[in-house]
């Protein structure tokens, strides 16, 4: 990774940018533990670690990103509440910062994916279902055994993860 100095000069020494290069990394690697995009954890690690909001182009810069990789993050990014748009007075560019909350991280997540998902899941199980009475009686029992196997922890999680969310929402 090739994360730039700040633009303003003077203001980062050698150990605070080592810190925000480790910074950014771990968020690349929370990222790719929830199955996003490298650049994604590193806008985020960028603008939780900036001292006040960045602009698009702020990033690109300083990420070394290009322009459809880091508008295409960050839409991600503002779509599960993890990052806003900051007005600055005088300036016609949208200013981003990171939330840095967890809880509100957590929530816009779960609702903005696994809900998703879970919603996606229901459709492909049904599929599922409707191939499942064609299989031949000798091989259906260990299919249909899975099937309403995942059908049941399907059930769990939707009726679970509104639950969570009600719990971890501000």
């Amino acid at each position: 990774m090739n994360i730039q100095a700040p633009t303003r000069p003077g203001t980062t020494s050698a150990a605070a940018a080592a810190i925000e290069r480790e910074l950014i990394e771990l968020f690349v690697h929370v990222a790719d533990l929830v199955g996003l995009p490298r650049s994604v954890g590193e806008l985020y690690g960028c603008l939780f670690i900036a001292s006040s909001p960045l602009t698009m182009d702020d990033l690109m810069r300083r990420l070394g990103l290009s322009k459809g990789a880091t508008s295409q993050g960050l839409r991600l990014l503002r779509s599960v509440g993890a990052v806003r748009t900051v007005y600055v007075p005088g300036d016609r560019r949208d200013h981003f910062a990171a939330e840095r909350e967890l809880r509100p991280l957590v929530a816009g997540f779960l609702r903005e994916k696994v809900l998703a998902r879970l919603r996606n899941s229901a459709e492909r199980l049904e599929a599922v279902r409707a191939v499942l009475r064609e299989v031949d009686p000798a091989e259906r029992a260990v299919l249909d055994d899975r099937v309403r196997r995942l059908a049941r922890w399907h059930q769990n999680a939707r009726q679970v993860l509104p639950l969570l969310l009600k719990v971890i929402e501000p």
